[in-house]
């Protein structure tokens, strides 16, 4: 009878931690299905265990079939009709609330500030209460700033509109995975 060789080291090569526990893999299959018993998988579960060599794991297996059958292919991924179309307009309801913020966003704020005078009038009380503190110092103009124009919020612009190409994303690709297509 010719046994089938297995993908384990060749000779007296030595054998892995992961070629034991492919042995034992194969061990467990042949128990499940009813080629060996609870006593011979005990016994040659041992012996992979304390195996070596690719030879002495190949002896172990000799007599058990190296093949298993081929599984079965799962059939793709097909949405049904319901739900791809609630998902689709879920992610276009978050695609529009989500570009909205996006441009809200983006928008210089109508927020009216502090005027230039007051400004200038913070700045200078900050050195007078420094300068009673014994230090001179002399605070920049951009230091203390307007706060109704604090400048562009580069994240709050740009995450939400991230999101939403990513749902524009998902939304093209349920589009193009319609169930009556073939």
């Amino acid at each position: 009878m010719q046994t089938a060789v297995r993908d384990y080291p060749q000779g007296d090569l030595r054998a892995s931690d992961a070629d034991r526990d492919r042995a034992l893999g194969e061990l467990s299959e042949a128990f499940q299905a009813g080629r060996i018993t609870a006593d011979e998988f005990d016994q040659r579960s041992g012996q992979v265990l304390r195996s070596r060599t690719g030879s002495e794991l190949t002896a172990v297996l000799a007599d058990l079939p190296k093949d298993r059958p081929p599984a079965a292919r799962a059939p793709g991924l097909r949405l049904p009709d319901v739900a791809r179309i609630r998902v689709g307009a879920l992610a276009a309801a978050g695609a529009t609330a989500l570009s909205a913020l996006a441009v809200a966003n983006a928008l210089p704020s109508r927020v009216s500030g502090p005027s230039a005078a007051e400004i200038g009038l913070k700045r200078q009380l900050a050195q007078e209460i420094l300068a009673r503190e014994g230090l001179k110092v002399q605070i920049p103009r951009g230091l203390i700033a307007n706060p109704a124009n604090p400048g562009f919020d580069w994240v709050g612009t740009l995450m939400p509109a991230a999101f939403a190409v990513l749902l524009v994303v998902l939304i093209i690709f349920l589009w193009k995975t319609r169930a009556d297509r073939p």
